[in-house]
């Protein structure tokens, strides 16, 4: 017996790769034959009872979005249809990681979540304030917040678990940035960016597609709190953020971002430099400008959290004539969880509930009964299809225009052309000021330093590899030799993490 743990299902059947989804093709969309993603995404969803597993603490509110610019040779979208054309939008902005009982200062992504009531039906946009994320495949995803949480044995945040998924994940380098930076911690909700992070498609009424990615840009500016500056107010007002979206919307102070969108033809994603599916990627803005199109507004509270944010449920494959999914592969893990998610949260008729149900548009399906039915369950009328009793039929009209999709299925590891160290390198070394560079560095060194050494020392050497002066500044501030974070870093992965491996 050689005493190896072989990873298994919930039933015991043994795991090939845990790392990379079934797709067709390495660039193409996931199958739903990979039964292992559903089993560890459908458990994943289902372990916290009734809080979110993640955005748990968070704040709503309602307001309009107002389309400024001719976007129609893009999109067939009823609600982005022609200048001036409002529509009514609630958003819930959260932290990801923490409890509901956490505070709005902590270092954490934030959530961005809009919902749509157009005339089409409820379009859901779930985004957070960041352009990218930790990771591009959504099997990693459970795994991944389990790091975010407590270690199940002390119950208690564990930094040497945080960093030790980290330093094995060297996609995870440009969103780990961002989050250390002072961006991690926003001074509140007003004044952040929104990103879609993930590409989508668009389509016209001609059926012409596009990629494009959502950039919703603060009017009230970027504030962001230092590390100290988080800590004071985590005591002070752990709410504050909850506290003063409510506070300006009720003193009349609305709150507004303007919508940029990056649009790119699909003959140009053919040719690029790299995957634009790639979630831990943006699109530079020199080779794809974003243009501006319209403008959200937040005016009004809602009247009972409960009712109005705890039960508000977005999902991203809530989509409107002219907007679809494309093959990204977080997106299409996703497409699924937050479905189900809400199914075990809220039951199988949360769209029922009043924050949930299109409000512009009437729903005509043959969906029948389940655990809190409210309405009047379809009437009299059939509850299938086809029938010839005068019930709702499809239209062939609104079907999204096929892409090209090929390759064998099977499990692919990430083979298109690619760097997870260039981007972060380049924000670290173009985008930030030198008090930016000193605050992500001290932000790092401050919770890194919780780590076990050896994870310590495979961490500072992704650093290095996307600068090397920020690798050497981190390991000085946590007493490491940077001649051994040097040759850590020029180390290949495998023979990194054997040598930082015990």
């Amino acid at each position: 017996m050689s005493g190896k743990k072989t990873l298994t299902t919930g039933f015991g059947t043994p795991i090939g790769d845990d790392q990379n989804t079934v797709t067709a093709g390495p660039r193409g969309p996931a199958l739903m034959q990979d039964v292992h993603l559903l089993e560890k995404m459908a458990h994943f969803d289902r372990e916290r009872i009734p809080e979110r597993v993640v955005h748990a603490k968070g704040a709503g509110a309602y307001g309009t979005f107002e389309v400024t610019a001719d976007v129609t040779r893009y999109t067939r979208a009823a609600f982005l249809s022609r200048i001036g054309q409002r529509t009514e939008v609630f958003a819930r902005f959260s932290t990801v990681g923490g409890e509901r009982g956490s505070a709005d200062s902590a270092r954490d992504p934030r959530g961005f979540a809009l919902k749509f009531y157009t005339e089409e039906g409820n379009y859901d946009m779930v985004g957070n304030n960041t352009p990218v994320f930790f990771i591009r495949d959504p099997l990693k995803f459970p795994d991944f917040i389990h790091t975010q949480k407590r270690n199940p044995q002390t119950n208690l945040k564990d930094p040497t678990m945080f960093w030790d998924f980290l330093s094995l994940t060297p996609e995870s380098l440009h969103q780990v940035e961002i989050l250390f930076s002072d961006r991690g911690t926003p001074a509140g909700y007003r004044h952040m960016n929104g990103y879609s992070s993930h590409t989508y498609k668009w389509y016209n009424a001609a059926g012409q597609y596009f990629w494009v990615k959502y950039h919703f840009k603060t009017d009230q500016g970027i504030k962001n709190l230092t590390r100290q500056e988080a800590d004071a107010l985590a005591s002070a007002d752990p709410d504050h953020a909850t506290r003063d979206l409510f506070n300006a919307i009720a003193a009349g102070d609305f709150p507004s971002w303007t919508l940029e969108m990056q649009i790119m033809p699909p003959e140009q994603a053919k040719e690029y430099r790299f995957d634009i599916f790639d979630v831990t990627k943006v699109w530079p803005h020199a080779d794809v400008p974003p243009i501006t199109i319209g403008k959200l507004t937040l005016n009004r509270n809602p009247s009972n959290y409960f009712a109005e944010v705890e039960q508000s449920a977005f999902n991203p494959s809530n989509f409107v004539p002219g907007i679809a999914a494309s093959p990204d592969k977080m997106l299409q893990g996703r497409l699924f969880s937050y479905h189900d998610t809400h199914l075990h949260r809220l039951g199988p008729n949360y769209q029922l509930i009043p924050v949930n149900a299109p409000k512009a548009a009437k729903v005509q399906n043959y969906q029948r009964d389940g655990f809190m039915r409210v309405d009047d369950g379809g009437g009299p009328g059939p509850n299938y299809w086809p029938n010839s009793l005068g019930g709702p039929a499809p239209d062939a009209s609104v079907l999204e225009p096929s892409y090209p999709v090929d390759g064998e299925a099977g499990r692919f590891a990430y083979t298109h052309p690619n760097n997870d160290f260039d981007q972060p390198g380049e924000l670290y070394r173009k985008a930030l000021t030198d008090k930016d560079r000193e605050h992500l560095v001290g932000n790092i060194v401050s919770h890194l330093s919780g780590a076990i050494v050896r994870i310590q020392k495979r961490q500072c050497a992704l650093f290095y590899k996307a600068d090397a002066t920020w690798g050497e500044q981190v390991a000085a501030g946590l007493g490491l030799d940077k001649a051994e974070i040097k040759k850590l870093a020029e180390l290949p992965d495998e023979k990194r993490i054997a040598a930082t491996a015990t």
